[in-house]
């Protein structure tokens, strides 16, 4: 991820009024939410617990890559002055003084007139000065050019007698020098990377077996509503699957989150506090979807917005009216003895997954403690049959198909429209002073995925 996503570019013309009628800007809500998370303290973990986590230290490499010259290929290690002018009518014919392995710790002294085969990665021998691979000599057989070298066991003479090779070579050729990958003193990786399985493969290559890292942010997702059910169980009348929470799980740990997913809680606000503070032990930051709103039963708004006041100074959760389409209801806080954030979300499919890319996936990404937080963003030429329209004074992130230099609208506008979504790689921004858009017009594009 790169650039900065949300950023304004002009005046935000949202209502900044104080108070519970305040309508907040998509910033000024996503400036609360990363003026108060935090990065995770750092831990030491072993390499492979460390995938996928993020840096804390600059590491520098204690000994050169690779730590000794060694043979790119199998063949015979010799001096060039010994194959200089070697050819299949007049080949080199050299004495075969052992074999140089990967590993041995022995060296064997390669002199005049003479060679050893030698294994790829094998340490160059004293006195060889380049390295010919098999396929330029007779392997020792006396029977003309060889594709290999068979195995010791089945050819112990290979390793001794006499080998012809059939053309010259020069200095250090088929040699990896020492330090030819990274040298003794380099920094290997910069603080801030994100370690990957390359990563993670040069770190055990400099002999690091642990290393100090942020840990990757534990993140519960719970969704909401008593007309929720659990995908292969049967719909009665009013029923609709639980989509959200499996999208918002997957999509935290596409951020780099260890996500856990709750089952859908019935609309009570008993149960949905004690369900919150049973999931707070395994949370760095909790999110919820649905019951947001103004309706009669949004139990996430009933539950929370005064959990707070009493119990946990500092704490408690904020419901706002966002300047935005999809996804105008929001709330955010925090919960616990520790202060989790937690942030909820619509329950709308798609102003769910518009708000967790807007406003979770930096969270996450801050927790991680990573230095930049936002999706990359490029422009795009709006490729429509007829103009976008948007609502004034609202930032509308429709879903949209971008390819090359140019985007185009996927599905309507519609919060629920989960189908089109499914097809969408990106978020069309339509400012908040802008109420139409024509086709061909450069438009902002969010990247997804």
């Amino acid at each position: 991820m790169s650039s900065s996503a949300h950023r304004d570019t002009g005046h935000d013309h949202a209502a900044a009024g104080p108070g519970p009628d305040r309508l907040w800007s998509v910033q000024d809500h996503l400036d609360d939410v990363l003026a108060t998370v935090r990065p995770l303290d750092p831990i030491e973990l072993n390499l492979l617990d460390a995938q996928g986590c993020v840096l804390v230290d600059d590491i520098t490499v204690p000994l050169s890559l690779p730590p000794f010259d060694n043979s790119s290929m199998d063949g015979y290690a010799v001096r060039v002055t010994d194959v200089a002018g070697a050819s299949e009518e007049f080949p080199a014919v050299l004495e075969v003084v052992g074999d140089v392995a990967a590993g041995q710790t022995d060296p064997i002294a390669v002199g005049p007139g003479q060679a050893a085969r030698i294994m790829t990665g094998a340490p160059l021998p004293p006195g060889a000065e380049a390295v010919v691979p098999v396929e330029w000599t007779d392997g020792g057989s006396g029977a003309g050019p060889v594709a290999g070298m068979r195995a010791r066991s089945l050819a112990p003479e290979g390793a001794e007698g006499h080998v012809q090779v059939y053309r010259p070579a020069e200095e250090r050729a088929h040699v990896r020098a020492k330090g030819s990958d990274v040298r003794s003193g380099d920094r290997a990786l910069a603080a801030g990377t994100v370690l990957g399985p390359p990563q993670i493969g040069l770190l055990a290559a400099i002999g690091r077996g642990t290393v100090r890292v942020r840990p990757r942010p534990r993140v519960v997702v719970l969704s909401t509503g008593s007309e929720l059910v659990q995908p292969d169980e049967q719909l009665a009348p009013g029923q609709i699957y639980d989509s959200n929470s499996f999208a918002l799980t997957a999509a935290a740990r596409d951020a780099g989150a260890i996500a856990y997913r709750v089952g859908a809680v019935a609309d009570d606000a008993e149960t949905l506090r004690a369900t919150i503070e049973d999931q707070l032990v395994r949370a760095d930051l909790m999110v919820t979807t649905g019951g947001v709103s103004v309706g009669a039963y949004d139990v996430v708004k009933e539950a929370l917005a005064h959990v707070g006041d009493e119990d946990e100074p500092g704490g408690g959760v904020d419901f706002r009216k966002l300047a935005m389409q999809p996804g105008k209801p929001q709330g955010f806080g925090s919960v616990g003895p520790d202060h989790t954030p937690l942030l909820a979300l619509p329950g709308n499919p798609v102003s769910s997954y518009v708000s967790f890319e807007l406003f979770v996936c930096p969270a996450i990404r801050t927790l991680m403690g990573l230095p930049d937080v936002h999706r990359p963003t490029v422009t795009a030429s709006l490729a429509a049959d007829k103009a976008l329209t948007s609502p004034k004074g609202r930032r509308q992130f429709l879903r949209g198909s971008h390819a090359g230099g140019s985007v185009t609208p996927v599905g309507g506008s519609g919060s629920h429209l989960v189908a089109a979504l499914a097809q969408a790689n990106a978020l069309i921004v339509v400012p908040e002073d802008t109420e139409s858009v024509e086709p061909g017009t450069e438009v902002e594009v969010v990247l997804l995925g």
